[in-house]
């Protein structure tokens, strides 16, 4: 397989929205530290493999100018994996898996400041979710504090399917903030 590729994209929109000139290097220094991870250190299949990650997307975008990152990602890990990489396939899995972890934390450490600030206001619905709970000073600290833990539960303590559920308001997880303890129940 030669260097040519038939179609790069243009640009790659990042997770952030940014749009950013497509480099088919950034794939395959991904796959090469994927191989690094497990011993595998190989300097052809990197540069093979993202030829065929970018022919996919070829394949599967047409003329498209803009690939979302998650899309070349996935398609990384397919072909990987299509290609009896199962080994660098998992190190990659589990390295964007840390990443998203990372990019999580970062979200909530940031929207700490939001929290308190739609609490003063009284913009956020979820002040008024418990009712045991008075708007003040203390209310503001469990407040912040229970954001924080119905982050942390909706996302290490509830299957993926439930998840994606609650955020898209299929359903509503009361109480989300006692998520890890035994808090309120009701049976009929």
């Amino acid at each position: 397989m030669g260097e040519n590729v038939d179609f790069t994209p243009e640009r790659v929109r990042k997770r952030d929205g940014r749009i950013v000139p497509f480099d088919r290097q950034r794939i395959e220094r991904a796959i090469y530290k994927a191989f690094q991870a497990v011993g595998e250190e190989n300097e052809q299949w990197p540069r093979e493999l993202s030829i065929m990650v970018t022919r996919k997307l070829f394949e599967k975008f047409g003329e498209k100018t803009i690939v979302d990152i998650e899309t070349i990602q996935d398609l990384v890990e397919e072909t990987l994996i299509e290609n009896g990489f199962s080994k660098a396939a998992k190190a990659y899995i589990l390295y964007r898996r840390k990443r998203q972890e990372a990019r999580e934390a970062l979200t909530v450490a940031v929207d700490v400041e939001k929290i308190v600030q739609e609490y003063l206001i009284k913009a956020d619905w979820r002040t008024q979710e418990n009712s045991n709970t008075t708007y003040s000073y203390p209310g503001l600290v469990l407040h912040v504090a229970g954001s924080v833990m119905a982050h942390y539960t909706l996302n290490h303590i509830y299957p993926d399917e439930v998840k994606e559920a609650h955020v898209n308001a299929d359903i509503h997880i009361h109480d989300l903030s006692y998520g890890i303890t035994a808090y309120c129940a009701g049976w009929s």
